[in-house]
Formats: structure tokens, sequence, C-alpha cells
């Protein structure tokens, strides 16, 4: 057929040989054949005969130089396809001599019309290099000239040869760096990794690190806050150098545009760009602005198992360094029965990684239930994992012991010694309390065969026999039978448990010791058999012992430190994220270390791009307007020349027509991210918004009428649509008009999945609270209605933020008496609830009045529901006025609260006059958690910072059940969840009364009726989750009794069991 004169036989016999190599099968032999053909006048066979002979040319590279004339003619061809094809073909034929010959049609294809030939040339350069790398310079400067192609389908093909052939010569980008910014979202998938890639390095050759004073940040944290209205001079230079001698950190335009413009592209379908980009913001971006691609990395999650793995790989390292980022997504990282095991482990390493003393206790229910499965590898995995955080949280190192010891029981061998294992490494942090688990796991020798178990106990047993004086001899005698059956490691501490016994307990050990030591020397192990001697010349003493028999006893039980669990992803970092490198945790072949910042900024001016005669603007105006914006095109709208650390990209739906013309915004430090402003706003936006405030003005007034449901809605919309919040806070109490006014905002992507820096709604209300009635709000803090919007907004990209709190005025009064039927007890919900309730209960010190100079601030847990929010822990706050002074405008200010934490402020008290004391209540939601909750409390002219740290036992409130329905609940929670204690009862506390009034006061729980006299049993749940706590204290002989507490928060648990004994033994 190929043969044939007919075109459309020669065009099926291609089609089928093109088919044959799809399929994988080997068509070598028909290249004479087809080679013939190269000279045919029809396109579409040319077209399949270059394909062709690109895919065997290499081979048969005699027969293909033969054509090679044809080939040249192919690059003069009218159609593009076939002079890309010709030159495709010609970079495939790996022959020395052709070189010359590859140069000029590479550079010839250069400065083709076709961006689809230059984009081949790009793809010839690397071939050319590798087969001859003496014309690297001639190369350098095709390279050059293609990175200046302003056409996307180049830009990633000429980015991939730069990297193959000259990496180093960083120079070259300087030009193109902010044209390849501005293409990269248009740029085909695979080109914007290669991109990015190279991006990410020069980054790091030419900006100064975000983060490097970020301590310096930390400490002038209020003074960068309050110095943030300046940036707003930025034309002025003058100020600006002020400005930059103040701060500690500006970012550099361009390395803003370079965030900025990869953001949108978290969003791409393609796994490995998005892992670009993860990439690139954690190695480049402020730690502050890192927490925007979490949940792109979550999302590639739901990919094919090798997605999963490498992403989740990454995950590992990154969740070391940044927990925060990933604890909102804890759930995604929960293990499906359908997970393959290398999968499964990796995401227990995260979830390892993500524990803290707030999420513990349901990361350890987890593992129960992982404990079952049928996978040996995977159970083991848990057991380890379950190590390292009793390792890492000391409040539940003891519940993880007890677990652990429970498991010995289990039926599997492998469980049993994994735990043997873990156990003893926990042990060694603190031996003298647990010698009762020693004794446990000496009578497990028995019967485990795993030799690394059977190892540990041994080891364990010698390093503490003094524990065990009585258990550990009837050990060795037991090993010493079945010396010769053991395996290598277990023979080694048999005998090490010998010399350890030898030296604590001669008498009941010197023979066993002799007999093992001599088994030991005619071992066929050579270790095991040197291990001996040099034991017993060290042990036993004789005339030839030198010196080191006196030192035998500080040799052998030498305090030995305990192990530290560490995650085996801890030192990766240091490989980019997303390499092969980073992927084996070893070098990988054609690595590059991504570069160190620099100490000192490179001059930031070689990237600017000089604009040709034929286009400079005649117009005074417009040639002003390109001296203030030197770093932009035209097309990547207005941003100011200096930008700080912080700073956060406005929303890509502020303005949708380019994909680069979104605003930034800049901010002193990192808690005060969200204090950001947007410096450049058109006159344009300033007219549609005074349109859309004039809109809605009646729609506001009607708002504003029903009071404070009215905010919360508009708070609602604020954080949830249209992510717009009011940013910049006063400076003082009395803060004028103007400068309210004057506050901007930025998008609140940034600061919602940074998890560090959310800000409460109560928060945004407080900041309404205090602009003075007078005041118009500005624009767009008013303007909750519609919006732009765009497919890239990546605001939608957040973690939902915590739900408004409900007001006091949305329960009407005439709701609270329907209610007032159906309440368990006699109180209404009416605001009466909560009346002072001091001297009833314990009070702490808020503020003392040297302090607060003449102020003085007292609390109390009023153990009373909170009515706008059932979820809120109400607290009574007493102040008192010792001044000779009035004091005016008592409020809380900036609420500051951890991730997840709310704070609900008291209404504020316009004055309190001398000598005179004010109660009020305020909520605050503690996410089951004794963290403290920081706030300012503030008067007309000074501010305190105080905090709340809750007791374990005000977590909570009492719940009323019967004792059948507390057994069936106390069921349910066994294992870890369960948290036992014995004591012994003072005199003064063995009466009913006494241990339900101290069990009472240690904790707010609910007597649970119980038949039998010697039990007392109580119940509450905790007010953030709902999680029941259980309480039983059962009295014993005398003055003995236990205490149990059941609750699956095991954290919460084990504190209040220390607060209850306490109480009682006090």
């Amino acid at each position: 057929m190929l043969d044939s004169n007919k075109d459309s036989l020669k065009l099926e016999a291609m089609k089928r040989i093109v088919a044959m190599i799809a399929r994988g099968k080997n068509a070598s032999d028909l290249f004479p054949a087809v080679v013939k053909n190269v000279a045919c006048k029809n396109i579409e066979v040319k077209k399949l005969v270059y394909v062709y002979l690109v895919r065997y040319a290499e081979e048969q590279q005699d027969l293909a130089l033969l054509s090679i004339s044809t080939f040249q003619r192919g690059l003069k061809d009218p159609n593009q396809l076939i002079r890309a094809s010709a030159l495709r073909v010609l970079s495939s034929i790996r022959v020395p001599i052709i070189v010359p010959i590859m140069m000029l049609a590479i550079k010839e294809a250069a400065s083709d019309m076709s961006p689809y030939v230059r984009k081949t040339a790009a793809h010839a350069i690397p071939k050319l290099y590798s087969l001859d790398s003496d014309q690297k310079d001639q190369l350098i400067e095709v390279i050059e000239k293609l990175l200046a192609d302003k056409t996307t389908l180049v830009a990633g093909s000429v980015v991939m040869a730069f990297e193959e052939v000259c990496p180093e010569r960083i120079d070259l980008i300087h030009k193109n760096y902010r044209k390849l910014c501005n293409l990269l979202i248009d740029v085909e998938e695979w080109g914007q990794v290669v991109i990015i890639n190279m991006l990410t390095r020069y980054a790091r050759t030419q900006f100064l690190s975000p983060n490097q004073n970020e301590s310096l940040l930390e400490d002038s944290a209020e003074k960068a806050f309050y110095g943030s209205d300046e940036e707003d001079t930025k034309d002025d230079k003058a100020e600006a150098t002020s400005l930059v001698k103040r701060k500690p950190y500006v970012m550099d335009p361009d390395h803003r545009l370079l965030l900025r413009n990869t953001k949108p592209l978290l969003q791409s379908r393609n796994a490995a760009v998005v892992m670009a980009v993860a990439q690139l913001y954690f190695h480049l971006a402020p730690k502050a602005e890192v927490g925007v691609i979490a949940k792109a990395l979550v999302r590639l999650l739901r990919s094919h198992s090798e997605v999963q793995y490498v992403v989740l790989q990454n995950v590992a390292t990154m969740s070391i360094k940044r927990r925060g980022m990933f604890e909102p997504y804890l759930k995604s990282f929960y293990i499906r029965s359908t997970d393959p095991t290398q999968i499964k482990i990796l995401k227990l390493e995260v979830l390892t990684n993500l524990a803290n003393e707030t999420n513990i206790s349901t990361i350890l229910r987890e593992f129960q239930t992982y404990i079952r499965s049928m996978d040996k590898d995977f159970v083991a995995a848990t057991i380890q994992a379950i190590g390292r955080c009793a390792t890492n949280i000391g409040k539940v190192r003891d519940t993880c012991l007890n677990g652990l010891v429970q498991l010995l029981s289990n039926r599997d061998e492998l469980v049993v010694a994994e735990s043997v294992v873990v156990i003893k490494k926990l042990l060694q942090m603190q031996p003298a309390q647990h010698s009762e688990i020693i004794k446990h796991m000496a009578k497990l020798t028995d019967n485990i065969q795993v030799p690394m178990a059977r190892a540990s106990i041994l080891w364990l047993i010698g390093e503490y026999c003094e524990h065990v004086p009585k258990i550990a001899p009837d050990v060795l005698r037991k090993m010493a039978k079945s010396f010769t059956n053991e395996e290598d490691i277990v023979k080694l501490q048999v005998i090490n448990l010998a010399a350890k016994l030898y030296l604590t307990n001669s008498k009941q050990s010197k023979l066993l010791t002799q007999y093992v030591l001599n088994l030991a020397k005619y071992d066929q192990n050579y270790d095991i058999r040197d291990r001996a001697r040099f034991i017993r010349q060290l042990i036993v003493p004789t005339e030839k012992s030198g010196a080191l028999n006196k030192y035998a006893k500080k040799l052998f039980l030498a305090q030995k430190p305990a192990p530290i669990l560490e995650s085996s992803f801890k030192d990766r970092d240091h490989f980019q994220l997303g390499s092969l490198s980073h992927l084996l945790n070893a070098k990988a072949v054609g690595y590059q270390e991504l570069p160190d910042w620099p100490d000192e900024a490179p001059d930031p001016s070689v990237r600017n791009v000089e604009v040709p005669e034929w286009t400079k603007c005649t117009s005074r105006e417009k040639r002003k307007e390109k001296v203030e914006k030197p770093f932009y095109s035209d097309s990547e709208g207005e941003s100011g020349p200096t930008e700080s650390a912080d700073s956060e990209p406005e929303s890509v739906s502020e303005e949708s027509e380019t994909s680069s013309s979104e605003g930034s915004s800049s901010s002193g430090s990192e808690e005060e991210e969200e204090g950001s402003g947007d410096q450049s706003e058109d006159k344009e936006e300033e007219e549609k918004r005074k349109k859309k405030k004039e809109k809605e003005a009646p729609r506001k007034a009607s708002l504003e009428s029903a009071g404070s449901p009215s905010e919360e809605e508009e708070e609602e919309g604020v954080k949830k649509g249209k992510k717009k919040k009011q940013q910049q806070e006063r400076k003082g109490c009395g803060e004028t008009s103007s400068e309210e006014a004057s506050a901007s905002e930025s998008s609140s992507s940034e600061s919602d999945s940074g998890s560090e820096a959310q800000e409460s709604p109560a928060e945004v209300e407080t900041k309404r609270r205090k602009a003075p009635a007078s005041t118009k709000p500005s624009p767009r803090a008013t303007t909750a209605g519609p919006k732009e919007i765009s497919l890239l907004d990546l605001d939608d990209f957040t973690p939902p933020p915590p739900q408004p709190v409900p007001s006091s005025n949305i329960v009407s009064t005439s709701l609270v008496t329907d209610l007032e039927g159906l309440t368990l007890t006699d109180t209404s919900l009416a605001p009466a609830l909560l009346s002072p309730v001091f001297g009833s209960v314990r009070t702490y010190e808020l503020l003392h009045r040297m302090t607060g100079e003449g102020l003085s601030v007292e609390y109390c847990f009023s153990r009373r529901p909170f009515p706008h929010d059932p979820h809120m822990v109400a607290v009574q706050i007493q102040i008192s006025n010792n001044t000779d002074a009035e004091v005016k405008s008592l409020h809380i200010s900036e609420p500051k609260p951890l991730s997840g934490m709310r704070i609900q402020e008291f209404p504020e008290i316009e004055s309190l006059a001398p000598g005179d004391t004010a109660s009020v209540v305020m909520g605050i939601d503690f996410c089951d958690s004794t963290q403290a909750a920081n706030f300012q409390l503030c008067t007309h002219t000074r501010h305190f910072y105080v905090s709340i740290q809750p007791p374990v036992g005000e977590l909570m409130a009492p719940v009323f059940m019967s004792e059948n329905e507390f057994k069936k609940e106390q069921g349910k929670l066994t294992g870890m969840s369960e948290i036992t204690e014995k004591l012994t009862l003072p005199e003064k506390c063995r009466s009913d009364h006494a241990i339900v009034q101290q069990v009472t006061s240690a904790a707010n729980v609910g007597r649970v009726p119980c038949g039998a006299d010697n039990e007392y049993r109580f119940a509450a749940k905790t007010v953030t989750s709902g999680s029941l706590v259980l309480i039983t204290l059962e009295k014993r002989e005398g003055a003995a009794a236990q205490l149990t507490v059941n609750s699956e928060k095991m954290v919460i648990g084990t504190m209040l069991v220390k607060d209850i004994v306490q109480a009682l033994v006090q």
C-alpha cells in the first residue's frame, strides 16, 4: 500500500502504522518503506510520515539522514504543521554531524510567524543541547529571543528550555518577569507548572523573606496597627521613605504581583498546577497568607490514590510548621476503609501532626476505631501515632498509656507487640509511677513471640529492675531456659538483663548470669559471642580486669534519655515541596536546591522594561501617571509602589475585566491582617458605591429600626456572601467621624483561611458600636448588597466563618412566655435570669485597682444559661470605680479569641460615678477548652488588656437523667473515654452533704438519683459541643473512695478528675 501511486491507499497504510505504534507494537521494520513517502505531496500523508519518523528517527539514524534534504525543504513549507513536524524530526536524529543544520533550523524557527513553530523550536533546544553542549552560548541567544515572545503558546516551552540549558542565567528572566506573571493564567497547564517552579526559584533570589522580621512584627504589632493610616499618602515619596524606616518589612510590588497572579490557579483542574502554586505560597508568601492553599490541597484528596499520595506527603511536611493551616479540615484526613495502606499511614501522620489539646480527644477516638482494622501495617502505625500523641501532649499521656495497656490483652499478636514497643518508649518518661505496668508486661513474655516485643519487655525489666526486684530474676530464669531458641535481638537483651541483675541483685542472679554468659559464649552469632565476652570481663571482677570494672554499674544503669518520637517528615522541608526529591526524601538527579533568601534586596529596577519611543505619551498627565506606577504595564490595574508583607490581594471579583487587575492592601502586622487597607480606589468605583448606597438607604433604615437583629443579619451577609469587612479600627475611643468614614477594607479570604486572624462577628459589631451615632458609615461597610461575581473569585475558597451570635432582641417577649412552660426549671428566659450572683460562687480578679488606676474588675461564672446563645458560658462581671472622677464609656474592644472562640460583649456602660459598682454579663464560647479568652477593657481614656481563663468545671451545664439512662450512657463511654482515680476522703468530707457540695463546687454538674448508698452520680454536658460528662464517686471501706469520669472529651475528663479530687481532699 505504501508503494501505491494512490494517496488514499498511502493514507490508509499510514493510519494503520500509526495505530500500531499507539498500541505499543514495533513498526521499525517498515522504516525504509515509510521514509520514501516523506516527499509525498499529500499533506495528510506527510503529517503521518513525520509522526512515524519522530518515533523511529533515533533508532534508524542512517536511513533518516538520507532524507535530510527533504526535512530541510519541509522547514520552508507554507503549512505550519509541516514546518513544525520537519523541525521535530530533524531534532530527533541524534547524529553530531547534523548539529550545524539543526542549529540553523532552530534559529530560523525561532523567528517564524507561527507560534506553534516557535514552540517546537523551544522544544528542540534541550535536544540539541544534550547532543552537543558546546552550542550553549548560541542556544542561550535563541532562548533570550523566545523569552521575549508575548504568546502564551511559547511561554511554557521556552521556560522549560531555559531550565534545561541555563537555569543559572537569572538575568534573562528580569525583563520578562512581569510578562510571565501576567501570561501565567493563560498558559497551558504543564507550562504553568514549569513557569511557577522557575519563578519560585527566581523570587527566592530577588526578594527579601516576608517572614524575616516576624518577631519584630509581633513586638511592634500595636505601633504598626496605629501607623497604618499613613500608607494612604503613598504618592508622597518622603512619607513613603519614612514609612519604610518605621516598618520592618515592605513587600516588593513584583513579589506581590507573583502571589496575586498565581492565586487563581489554586482552582485549576490539574493537580500538578495546584501543587505548584501551593509550594510557591509555602516558600514565598507571608505566613498570614499561606492558609489560602489549605482548601485547594484538601480538594485534591478527592483525586486518584496516586495524586492523594503526593499531596499527603506535602501536607505532612507543611503541617509540621504550619499546623493551624489544616486544623479546620481535620475531618478530611480521617481514614476510609477503601484507602490503600500507604494513604492510610500518610493520613495518620497528618492527623498526628495536627493533634493539640483542643482536638486530641476526637483524634484519639478515631485512633480507637482504626486499631480494629484488618490491615496489620496500618494498626501498627496507629499504635505508634497514639504513642507520638502521648509524647507531645502531656495531658493525655496517662490516658494513652492505659489504652495501650488494654491493647496488651488483644488477641492479635502484632497489635500486642507494637503496643509493647510504644509503651516501652512512654514508660521511659516516668518509670517510677508505672511499676504495675512493667509487672503486667513481664507476664506477657510467655505468650508474645514477636522478637522486637520480647526484646522491649526484657530491656524495660532490666532498665527498671529496681522497681520490680522480685519479678526480674524469675524472668531471667525463664529466658535462660529458652535462650538457644530465641532470635538474636532477644538474646542480646537477655545478656543485658543478666548483667544488670548481676550488678543490682547478685545473690539471686549470679549463677543464672554465668549460665547465660556461657550459653552466649558458644552462640553461632559472633555479635552475641563478642557481647558475652565483653560483659563477662566488665562485670565479673578478676585479677586481669582493669579499672573499668569499678564503673560497671554506672555504665549499665546510667540514666538514659527518653526517646523523642518525631515525625519522619520533620526535616524534609529543605527539599522543595512538590519535587521528586521531597517525595523520595533523597536528592534526585537534576534536582536544583531552592536558594536561600538574600540578606539585602537586589536592585528592583532590573525588571523595569523600557517603553519604545513610538508608544510614549505626549500628555503630561499620562506621563505623570507612568512615573507613579513604574512597576506595572497598562493591563495590570492600579497598585502602588509600596506593599507590605501581610497585604492581602483583593478578590478577583473586584475587577473581572483582566486577570491581573486586583488592587492589594497593606497592614502593619500579622495580628492586624484584617486592618489592611485598599489604597487604590477608582473614582468610578466610588461613584458606583455611592449609587448602591443611595439605593440601599431605605432598606438600611428599616433594618436599623429593628435593632440588633439587623446588625446580625448584616454581619452574616458581610461574612458569608459579600466577604467585605470594615477594616480600620479607631486609634482612641474618641475617634473622629472622618477617620471612621475613610476606613478601608479588603477581601477576608486569607484572614478566614489562616485561622490565626479570624475576626468574630462580635468584633465587627464592636467596631460598629464604637462609631459615634452622628457619623456616616463608610460606603463599603454599609453596602452589603449585590456585587460583581467572577468565576475566579477565590473568596468562596475559604473555610466557613463562625456563625454570628444571635442578638438578645431576637427572642420576642411573647415567645418567652410561650416557652416558659417548656423549660425544665422554674426560671423563665427573661433577662432577669442573670442577676448579680456575687457571694454565692467563687470570684476571680480580672483587673486589680492598682493596675486599673482605681478601676477594679472582678468576675465569676454565674452557672446560668446565657440567653443570647446557649453555646456560650455566662460570665458575670462586677466593675467598681474607686477613683474620685467619673469613668465614661466602659466597653470591650478588640476581642482577639483563639481560633473558634467567640465573645459576646456586654452593653457599653456610658458612665460610672465615683464609688459606684456596676454588674454586667458577657458570653464567651470557650470551645470546650480551658485556654484564656483575651480582650481589651476600655474606658474613655485608657485600654486594659485582660483575659478570662475558665476552670474546667465551668465549661459544662448540668443534665438531668434517670439512673438507667446514666448506666446506658456510661456503657458507651469506656476504654480511653474512662478515667479512674483512687483517693482517701478526709473526715470532714465523708457525709453525703459534704461530698455533693464539694463535687458541685468543683464542677457545674447535676445530681443523678442512685439506688446504692455508697455511690454518688453526677451528669453534665459541655456547653459548646454538648458532649456528656458522667461522674461516679464510689465509697469503699474506711475512707477509701474511687472517682470515675466518663467523657469522650478526654482532656476535659483528665482535668476534671484532678479538680474534683483536689476539692474532696482539701
